[in-house]
């Protein structure tokens, strides 16, 4: 029981302490955070429930439906591959590669043939293109006089003239090419001195065959014995018992080899590296070379009468 005590104006005294002021409602305090644990989740069942039709991941709206079953006698279709052809590009690509792979085999055979080419030494290649320069302008004079000559032979009044003149120079030509005239010009001589060991008459013949591609136009042999050949294109050669034999003909040594050409071409076709000169070195025997500036050239060589050979019309 509480105590008032009167002031004497008539109001009791206020309390020691006072209550609080009605003020707006305050929250209640907060539960601990232990109270606020969730209900557990309730178990679904083993079948999921069918999704209602027209959600986001049903666009065509029939996810709950049943998918229809193929008829009778149809089979079912397979699904498309993701990529069931070629492209068009990637079959051009294709082809392309194909093509130059095939090029490039080609072009390594057509390498593996120059081989030999490749290995050469400077000396064999200069030699080769002296010979090709030499041989091309050769063709080429040819073709001038060939031309000039079709000419004349189409002027007119002066046709038979130069038919009878391109005849006797056309024979001209056929009997130093045969050996039955005598000819002279620019050329060079080599003489083949035997060592320790006789030369053979194979050395010879791979020297006249050399001066032959070099572009020689004539050549004739003489032997130590003063015997002199002429060499043609059915010329032959073998060893003898005092040296070689040519067409029947025993030449003694040294032997004299003279050809009309282009000195200086034929004298590289001779010392290329491996060629006649090494031979011969690797024998023990010598090659002496001399360029008078110009040679002459008079054995003749003795044409028969052919047996089987006729003159076709």
């Amino acid at each position: 029981m509480n105590e008032h005590h009167d002031t004497g104006t008539g109001w009791p005294d206020e309390p020691a302490h006072p209550e609080p002021e009605a003020g707006p409602a305050t929250e209640p305090p907060a539960e601990p955070a232990a109270a606020a644990v969730r209900d557990p989740e309730p178990v679904r069942d083993s079948e999921p429930e069918a999704e209602p039709a027209g959600t986001d991941w049903d666009v065509d709206g029939t996810a709950g439906e049943p998918e229809p079953e193929p008829a009778a006698g149809n089979a079912p279709a397979e699904p498309a591959p993701a990529r069931s052809r070629i492209s068009t590009a990637g079959a051009v690509i294709g082809l392309l590669l194909v093509l130059l792979g095939f090029a490039f085999v080609i072009q390594l055979r057509s390498n593996s043939t120059d081989e030999q080419l490749s290995t050469a030494r400077p000396e064999d290649l200069v030699r080769i293109l002296s010979d090709l320069d030499a041989r091309k302008d050769r063709l080429s004079q040819e073709i001038t006089q060939l031309q000039a000559t079709q000419q004349q032979l189409a002027a007119g009044s002066q046709g038979r003239a130069a038919a009878l003149d391109a005849a006797a120079r056309r024979a001209r030509d056929l009997g130093i090419l045969a050996g039955t005239l005598p000819a002279q010009g620019p050329g060079i001589q080599f003489r083949f001195v035997s060592g320790t060991q006789p030369l053979k008459a194979a050395l010879i013949l791979d020297a006249v065959e050399e001066l032959r591609d070099a572009g020689a136009e004539a050549m004739e042999i003489d032997g130590g014995n003063g015997v002199a050949v002429r060499i043609v294109a059915s010329s032959w050669f073998v060893d003898a018992d005092s040296g070689i034999e040519v067409d029947g003909h025993t030449l003694s040594g040294p032997w004299w080899l003279t050809a009309i050409g282009d000195p200086p071409t034929m004298q590289t076709a001779l010392n290329i590296p491996g060629g006649v000169v090494d031979n011969v070195h690797s024998a023990g025997g010598t090659v002496i070379v001399n360029q008078p500036g110009t040679v002459r050239i008079s054995a003749l060589h003795q044409t028969g009468s052919p047996r089987y050979a006729q003159p076709a019309s």
